[in-house]
């Protein structure tokens, strides 16, 4: 795929139009939007963690509208088994009048999935979304299903104190790309999301991209140059969150367990994706910077002493930033 500097300047351009466009809904919540951005753009996924009533359903539906893909939500409760999200066989009458078997597919068919507070399904109904989110495909009774291209799971979750809540196994949190924080509002964008969900203007969407135009995006992004002394502070980064070989003391005194091979990797794809929408074909640091923390937070298990003295992963990984320096091997 040959690819000038111009292409990615055209698509920088139609990417900033998308994230415009999902502003004319959307009030606030930058970060959430960025990054819901690049991880459809690094065809991963993402994790959003907030309380109820701050937008995460409806920031996922708007990008789906304005990027014109098919669109499914899934409320997860104590009570929904596997089947519900992967589909079932049912038995048809044939006109003939024989019967047999036919596949009704279930909501995890579709090009966006919302896992709508995910950690209010019990374990086993969470680890169904597992091969859908890592391989792309749906395995039924011996029968494997591919799922339809681009393929974005963002789940919510509600924070884990909260009573009814199951916590996600590392295993699968580790398959979301990157864990977004949602924060309250501001006063500011509390007065502005009450004119704009209260009034009576109707607000549309225009699609500014189809799924055709997102695949061409994202192999655009895996054509995106890393240098090999970038790709090295990406792995420093890492090798600093293992307690066991961290030149970083609070990782060796509050980490139980740091990032594997997957948190590297999820952080080159982010950065990969932010230099596109920024229009440039190269990874700098500030792109390393900038994807960090979501990639990290929901990656660092903190022991018993960080948890008993209130340390957050946000924090540790402040520190790493502050401690491993670029061209500084650890």
């Amino acid at each position: 795929m040959e690819l000038t500097t111009e292409d990615y300047i055209n698509m920088s351009k139609r990417l900033e139009t998308v994230r415009q466009e999902i502003g004319q809904f959307i009030v606030g919540q930058k970060e959430a939007v960025e990054f819901s951005i690049y991880c459809v753009l690094a065809d991963g996924h993402a994790l959003l963690e907030g309380l109820p009533g701050l937008g995460k359903t409806m920031l996922i539906r708007t990008v789906s509208e304005v990027l014109d893909l098919s669109f499914s939500r899934i409320q997860f409760t104590p009570d929904l088994m596997p089947s519900d999200i992967t589909g079932t066989s049912m038995i048809e009458r044939l006109e003939s009048g024989k019967q047999q078997f036919s596949f009704q597919k279930g909501p995890i068919f579709s090009q966006m999935v919302l896992a709508d507070e995910i950690n209010r399904a019990t374990p086993k109904t969470q680890s169904a979304l597992l091969e859908a989110m890592g391989e792309k495909t749906v395995t039924v009774l011996g029968d494997t299903k591919k799922m339809d291209r681009p393929f974005f799971v963002l789940a919510t979750q509600n924070p884990i104190e909260m009573e009814g809540t199951y916590p996600l196994p590392e295993a699968q949190m580790d398959r979301f790309l990157c864990k977004i924080i949602v924060s309250y509002p501001t006063k500011e964008e509390l007065i502005e999301i009450t004119k704009r969900t209260t009034g009576s203007q109707d607000i549309r969407l225009n699609k500014v991209m189809n799924a055709e135009d997102l695949i061409i995006a994202q192999q655009m992004v895996k054509e995106v140059l890393i240098a090999d002394d970038m790709l090295e502070y990406a792995v420093d980064l890492i090798a600093a969150t293992h307690p066991e070989s961290s030149v970083v003391p609070e990782v060796q005194q509050y980490v139980q367990y740091g990032s594997g091979p997957r948190g590297l990797q999820s952080l080159i794809k982010l950065a990969k994706a932010r230099a596109l929408v920024s229009g440039r074909y190269h990874v700098s640091i500030a792109d390393i910077k900038t994807v960090v923390k979501p990639v990290l937070r929901h990656r660092l298990l903190l022991n018993y002493e960080g948890e008993a003295e209130g340390k957050s992963t946000d924090d540790l990984i402040e520190i790493i930033l502050q401690t491993v320096k670029q061209g500084q091997s650890v």
